[in-house]
């Protein structure tokens, strides 16, 4: 039998370089709309319902496939997927991407029932696919992933049968962005509970200095963030703006500032990727405070606090882990060249461009803060891509199968350097 092509030796890899390519590709075809250059296209719902929704369930949801297909199986001691498996879900991602770019230009009749059908059999396979895994781990410790996905899988189908009744589909895509915060306190405590006491930015994990204090996710702190941030999803998606969900939002910000203090861990909190992971946290927690200052009236759009969610918090997140988990179930240690900390700071800086563009001061700046926000998202992306293309696409070069990490008795140095 032919061997598998590299691709599709692991879970994360496919999904992986689909999100670089998302990254570099979605965001400037969004500014040309922006600037009229594609007037004629205009798929179901609009191009605000198409460019959230692919950033959210397309990009968004590569990740998420991406991270829980290598990360179940080493959570739970399970087989990893199987390559037609993988080939499988990799072709439902990309063919809900092509059918929803295709329907600005078929019948109407048809609609978005084409993208509604891959995108749904996409994520309930991923979920079908997970999903006895996490429920025959004898603790369930890691469910909660599970539950996230199926909730992810409801507001999709709620906002296609929305498009399609003429609703307010915005509505099901905005509550999605409170589960992805959450899959992002939920997974950030797991990764992050080794990075910061592996010392994987040494060249690999170790355990931590003499007298360094170890970061522990501590249970109480994370739930309480996890129940506010569905709360200020639930009530936003129930009641919309408001005081009310102003001020349930300013909570959730406070859960996540509440949920930092997990973090100060001293001289480990200042490594490339611990600061990475704890930036996503920041973010999550700056962007449910602008979202409850803007309803309580201040000159500023809950959209600008919502890009500091999305552009921000879940790039972030997802660019780190990325980094860490391409890298370590390809059988390589982590590189240390300046690229990744530069693509961080440039998603770093989209974010906060694309929330200055949603002040009362931005006025006539908008379009060029918009501009220079998304040529700076996407070039992050482009970083990635370029230097992690070739090993997630490549062949592993330590004679290991599938998603094994590393051999502990190789030496890390001179692998931290390769492409």
């Amino acid at each position: 039998m032919r061997a598998s092509h590299p691709v599709f030796l692991c879970g994360f890899r496919p999904f992986f370089l689909l999100v670089a390519a998302g990254g570099i590709l979605l965001m400037p075809a969004w500014l040309l709309m922006l600037l009229g250059a594609m007037p004629g296209w205009q798929p179901p719902g609009g191009i605000i319902a198409w460019h959230a929704h692919e950033l959210i369930y397309g990009l968004g949801m590569a990740a998420v496939a991406g991270f829980l297909l290598t990360a179940v199986p080493e959570f739970t001691r399970s087989p990893p997927i199987g390559p037609g498996a993988l080939r499988g879900l990799t072709l439902l991602w990309l063919g809900a991407r092509l059918a929803y770019a295709a329907s600005a230009g078929w019948p109407d009749s048809l609609g978005l029932w084409p993208a509604a059908a891959c995108d749904l059999a996409f994520s309930t396979s991923l979920l079908a696919q997970l999903a006895p895994a996490l429920w025959r781990d004898p603790q369930r410790r890691h469910l909660g992933f599970a539950y996230a996905l199926a909730t992810l899988i409801l507001l999709q189908a709620g906002f296609h049968v929305s498009i399609a009744l003429g609703g307010d589909a915005m509505a099901w895509l905005r509550a999605a962005v409170g589960v992805f915060m959450i899959l992002i306190v939920m997974a950030g405590s797991r990764v992050s509970m080794n990075v910061v006491n592996g010392h994987i930015e040494a060249g690999r994990p170790s355990e931590p200095p003499q007298g360094e204090v170890g970061y522990l996710a501590r249970p109480p702190r994370r739930k309480l963030a996890v129940f506010c941030i569905a709360a200020a999803s639930a009530v936003e998606f129930l009641s919309g703006p408001g005081p009310v969900t102003a001020w349930v939002a300013l909570a959730a910000a406070a859960a996540l500032f509440n949920l930092l203090n997990d973090w100060h861990v001293g001289r480990a909190l200042f490594r490339r990727w611990t600061l990475m992971l704890y930036g996503g946290y920041w973010l999550i927690g700056l962007g449910y405070g602008a979202m409850g200052l803007a309803w309580l009236g201040l000159p500023i759009t809950a959209s600008a606090g919502r890009h500091l969610l999305m552009a921000g918090a879940m790039s972030l997140t997802i660019l780190a882990i990325m980094c860490i988990a391409g890298r370590i179930h390809a059988g390589l240690w982590l590189d240390r060249r300046p690229w990744a900390p530069i693509a961080a700071i440039a998603l770093v800086l989209a974010a906060a461009l694309r929330a200055a563009a949603g002040t009362g001061a931005a006025g006539a700046g908008v379009v060029p803060l918009l501009g220079l926000s998304g040529l700076a998202w996407s070039a992050a992306f482009a970083l990635y891509l370029w230097h992690a293309g070739p090993i997630l696409a490549g062949p592993r070069g330590d004679g290991q199968a599938g998603c094994a990490e590393p051999l502990q008795d190789a030496t890390p140095g001179p692998r931290c350097d390769v492409p």
